[in-house]
């Protein structure tokens, strides 16, 4: 199946590529004729054995996977089977390593006074707290205003003006650590949170 099924088990079986259902599909099942081999039955015991999680019935995983499996030359399946494997091991291994972060993260916040105040904001998760504790930093003296803040994080625009010239442009100086994830944050908070969607709803339409 090589790269096409890859893609096929991405968009069409399971959620996302490097969940571990996933992973655990391609180790049992990496070429297409192992997998086209499955049956409601099969994809059941599959699901059980491997405690998948999803809402998404054993039928219906056969179905999305059917129309998708690919052949090829013996020769080619072999080498695209076999990088799936050492890519699946790689995947696994970063999994790993993420969930150690996180777990890190989550140690460091608990100890953190700060992180009930930033937790508070709607649509801001470990990630984003962690981000602006570690990037304001503890002296909240660096920031005396509003506005001294907005600036660090490249959020409020720079104006320049000259005799009867007046421009605004993008401050490009600025914390872009900061400016990526408040802009993560706010992508977050739009999707989660009704009075953030609302507010700025209005300011993504497009000017005429």
């Amino acid at each position: 199946m090589g790269a096409a099924k890859s893609d096929a088990f991405d968009a069409f079986v399971f959620s996302t590529l490097d969940r571990e259902i996933t992973l655990d599909f391609i180790t049992d099942y990496p070429t297409a004729e192992k997998a086209g081999r499955i049956g409601t039955a099969r994809m059941d015991g599959f699901c059980r054995r491997h405690g998948y999680s999803g809402r998404t019935k054993p039928e219906v995983l056969v179905e999305r996977l059917r129309p998708h499996l690919l052949t090829a030359g013996e020769g080619t399946v072999t080498g695209k089977a076999f990088s799936a494997d050492l890519f699946t091991e790689q995947l696994r291994m970063l999994n790993t390593h993420l969930r150690a972060y996180d777990k890190r993260l989550d140690e460091l916040l608990e100890r953190h006074p700060d992180t009930p105040i930033f937790t508070s904001f709607p649509g801001a998760g470990p990630v984003v707290a962690a981000t602006l504790i570690s990037e304001m930093g503890e002296d909240r003296h660096r920031f005396p205003a509003a506005g001294a803040l907005l600036a660090e994080a490249g959020l409020s625009p720079i104006t320049r003006t000259s005799g009867r010239t007046r421009q605004v442009r993008f401050r490009y100086a600025a914390n872009r650590r900061m400016r990526h994830m408040i802009d993560w944050w706010m992508f977050t908070a739009i999707r989660e949170d009704d009075w953030t969607r609302q507010h700025h709803r209005p300011l993504l339409q497009p000017r005429g």
